[in-house]
Order: C-alpha cells, then structure tokens, then sequence
C-alpha cells in the first residue's frame, strides 16, 4: 500500500522518455508490513520511468538495531580462522558494528546523490541508476552486479567513466551508466514469478535500454551480471555494440575432468588457474549448491536474522576480493560492505536473489 505524501503533476523528459510524477508514494519493497524503503513516484502500472529516491523508515533501522541486539550467537570450534566459515569473534564484531556505528543515513544520502528511477517491464519493477556524462557523444553503457552484490559495487567508477575528463582521463571514453538492479535484487524488489533467469533479465535490460532511447550501447558484467550481458549480446544483437564481463561463464570454464595430455599441454599459469577452479568446487560452491536447490529453506533464516545475512555474505567477501588479507574490509571498506547488506536486508531480497541460482541450474 502506498501513502501519498505529495500531490500534482508534473510532465518531463529524460533521455527522450516520458518521464511522469503524478505523487510522492513511501511504497513497500520488502522489510516489515507498513514499512518504507523508498519514494515511487506513481503507483499506477504503466510504461513510464518514475523517479526513485531511497528512503528507508527509521521503524526498519530500529528494528535492525534491536534484532542485532539480541542475535543468538552459536558456539564455535577452535581452528584456523575462517576454516569453518565466518569467526564468531570477527563477526560480533562486525554486527556491533553495524548496529552502533554504521550510519545508514549517510550512505542512504551517497546512493541519492545519483539520479535513480524505477519501470516496470514484463511485470517486474526494475531500479536503476541513470547517471549521464558530460561530455557529447558518450558511449551508453549497462553496468550489471551480481551476486551478492547491488548497484553499492559500482559507486566508485562511476565518476571516472562519467566524467574520465575531470579524473584525468580521456573525454573521448565517456559513458552514460545505466546501473540497474537485478530482478529480485535490492530496490528492484522480490520477483512475484518463476523464470526469471539471465536470458529473460536480458530481455528487460533491452527494453530498459529502448526506453530510454539508446539505439547502440555496451554491457559490463560480473558475476551473474556476466550471464546477464552475455545474454544481452544475444537477445539484442542490433543495438549491443560490446560485451564486457569479468567473470567466467559456463562455456569458459573447464568443469569436469581434463585430459592428462590436454592438462600436460597447459601453461603454468593455465595449470595453476585449474587448481584454483579445483578448490573452489570442493570447498567454496556450497553457497552456490544450496542457493541453487533449495532457496526458499534458505530464505527464512536470511529473512529473520541479520547476523545470519550479514554472516552469509561478508564470507563471499572475504573469499573473493583476495583470500590473502586477514578480514574483507582489507580489500573493500566496511561501511560498502555493511551498505550492501543493509540493502539485501531492508528490501527483503535475500530469498528472491537466491532464486536466481535456481533459474540458473534449470537452464
């Protein structure tokens, strides 16, 4: 349900699309009932491009304090840290932290410091960032997260391939960034139906493109962002002009056994990358395994403890920025970290991102 704070009408363009502001609505997208995570708005379902701005109840924020505050914290066995998964003492620490310290407001205030809208495609609300360069005749260019990740990871490029003149760079490498959030994904909302894998995401990323009048742009992808923009290549190949990823997709990497001869074959550096891929299969896919096949048991503890989803995601965060530094904040800034759960948490996504490996794994 949405309250209307704010009444009128006001008729725009943005990038050669409509854009319409009937009223200011404080809309539910995930969280507890009556809550508010945002300001949409228009209510009505249409093809138009709305305005967004984040704007988190301090009832969610009060409520996270409190459930944090009484986290039951499970024993643990002694060993090398990190062997088992997330330390206790590491992550009490961490969960003080976001619960004393970490001040939403002011990473709420940086997320809307950019231009953010949302529109609905294929019966799904999409939220993006719109974030155009000042310089004529730049090159349009979808940046797309994956998992578990949101449009937090993207934060700090976009001043240099916006602006890449006044980050001395080259004018000529301008982008306009669209930065949207995964279907099921943070302000984009839980998704209301199955079948949302990569190649229907795909789809809705063209139309959003369409709609916002590009005619020729490029796609970066990481992670299932990557599946994503490969897809993009595929389902809009008339107006696709490249495709970046930087992570491997199914295709590029060698599951399975190889080959003594072909194995004989490879460099050192091709032999070390196997052994990698080795370990990781072993020790580091149960995530993958788990979100993959039962997302919705997953769900619920994702859903009700934010220790727990705290604790689901600085892992990966630790495992893979570089396995080298002793916590994750070594490689990126707690406060990123920390914001980026806090959107999984707020919106009440965690199962609905999930849900995205099972679509995968039914391909």
């Amino acid at each position: 349900m949405c309250r209307a704070l704010t009444a009128g009408l006001a008729i725009g363009w943005h990038s050669g699309q409509r854009v319409i502001q009937r009223s200011v609505c404080s809309c539910q997208v995930g969280g507890s009932p009556g809550s508010g995570v945002g300001q949409a708005m228009n209510s009505t379902t249409t093809h138009d491009i709305e305005r967004f701005r984040i704007g988190i109840a301090q009832a969610d924020l009060d409520d996270l304090a409190e459930r944090l505050g009484r986290t039951r914290w499970p024993s643990s066995l002694p060993g090398a840290p990190w062997e088992r998964g997330v330390p206790a003492s590491y992550l009490r620490e961490l969960a003080a932290y976001w619960r004393e310290d970490f001040d939403w407001r002011a990473q709420e205030a940086r997320l809307n410091s950019y231009p953010q809208y949302t529109t609905e495609i294929d019966g799904q609300k999409i939220h993006f960032m719109h974030v155009k360069s000042p310089e004529p005749g730049a090159t349009p260019l979808l940046l797309i997260h994956g998992w578990p990740g949101s449009v937090v990871e993207f934060l700090h490029v976009i001043g240099p391939l916006t602006d890449p003149r006044g980050h001395d760079g080259d004018p000529a490498q301008a982008f306009d960034l669209v930065i949207p959030s995964l279907p099921g994904f943070g302000f984009s909302g839980p998704v209301t139906e199955p079948g949302w894998g990569s190649r229907r995401i795909a789809s809705a990323f063209a139309e959003l493109m369409r709609r916002l009048g590009y005619q020729r742009y490029g796609a970066q992808g990481g992670d299932f962002g990557a599946f994503v923009a490969l897809d993009l290549g595929r389902v809009d190949p008339e107006h696709v002009i490249g495709v970046h990823v930087n992570a491997a997709t199914v295709g590029f990497i060698p599951f399975g056994d190889i080959a003594e001869d072909e194995l004989a074959s490879f460099s050192a550096v091709e032999k070390q990358r196997v052994q990698r891929l080795q370990n990781f299969l072993a020790q580091g896919n149960g995530y993958f395994q788990i979100q993959a096949t039962r997302p919705q048991t997953l769900s619920y503890a994702l859903a009700d403890s934010p220790a727990g989803q705290l604790a689901w995601i600085v892992e990966k965060f630790k495992e893979w920025t570089n396995s080298a530094h002793e916590r994750p904040e070594d490689a990126i800034s707690r406060d990123d970290i920390l914001t980026d759960v806090s959107i999984y948490w707020f919106t009440g996504t965690a199962g609905s991102a999930a849900n995205l490996y099972y679509e995968h794994a039914l391909r």
